[in-house]
């Protein structure tokens, strides 16, 4: 698959896991060939609308923004100004992507397994969001159920100390939601790919990173396809 491809299957993938998440919290999303919205829901870490095509303009991705909330815009082509709607730029990253397995097991006693009950899920996101917002859980046992998410951890002595999301939809396998506590960047994105090839072993693995762990998915061979931005407008003052 050429590049411009590749940046489409990861956008698309990216759309379809955000659905899947907004869908578990009753809040599924409206999609079109050009945009992805759900513009109701508050999730943390959620866009409420995703750009699906390079020129899609501002007033496209704001379509359904109502003026009196909260609204975040993934803009998957670093193509937009939001700044004059109101809104402020939150995060800058990479969109990546490997193709082919990993070049072999890496030696680093490390195993992963998937997460297969709602207290495990549970566990999860407590290590995952280092012990919690008290916003209430983001990933519901309904994700478990569907046949295109992993959700794995990796433990020692039975604490989980890495774990990342595995979602196979557009044609690739994204990774999202990668942690781990105390592992350094390069050997957390080694020993991911081989977890990765363990459940979806025939597709391009895609994401998006930014800083450090950008670089160590890069020293692991992944590579860059494009960069995103995320824009936020929060609630106005009462």
């Amino acid at each position: 698959m050429h590049s411009m491809g590749l940046l489409g299957a990861a956008v698309a993938n990216n759309a379809s896991w955000c659905d899947a998440v907004c869908r578990s919290h009753g809040y599924p999303g409206a999609l079109s060939s050009r945009l992805w919205s759900s513009p109701r829901h508050r999730l943390r870490f959620y866009p409420n609308a995703i750009t699906l095509r390079p020129e899609v303009t501002a007033p496209e991705a704001l379509a359904a923004a109502a003026p009196s909330q909260p609204f975040a815009v993934k803009d998957s082509f670093a193509r937009l100004d939001l700044a004059l709607a109101g809104f402020r730029l939150l995060a800058e990253a990479s969109w990546i992507v490997r193709e082919g397995g990993p070049d072999g097991p890496p030696d680093d006693g490390l195993s992963w397994d998937k997460v297969t009950s709602a207290g495990e899920l549970s566990d999860w996101e407590t290590a995952w969001a280092n012990g919690g917002s008290g916003d209430g859980p983001v990933f519901r046992p309904g994700l478990l159920s569907d046949p295109r998410c992993a959700i794995l951890a990796c433990r020692q002595e039975d604490t989980i100390i890495a774990g990342a999301i595995v979602y196979a939809a557009g044609r690739a396998a994204g990774i999202s939601n990668l942690f781990g506590t105390g592992l350094p960047p390069d050997r957390l994105w080694a020993s991911i790919q081989q977890a990765v090839a363990g459940v979806q072993p025939h597709l391009p693995v895609v994401g998006y990173e930014e800083g450090a762990s950008l670089e160590a998915a890069r020293q692991s061979g992944f590579r860059v396809l494009g960069p995103l931005r995320v824009w936020v407008r929060p609630s106005p003052a009462p």
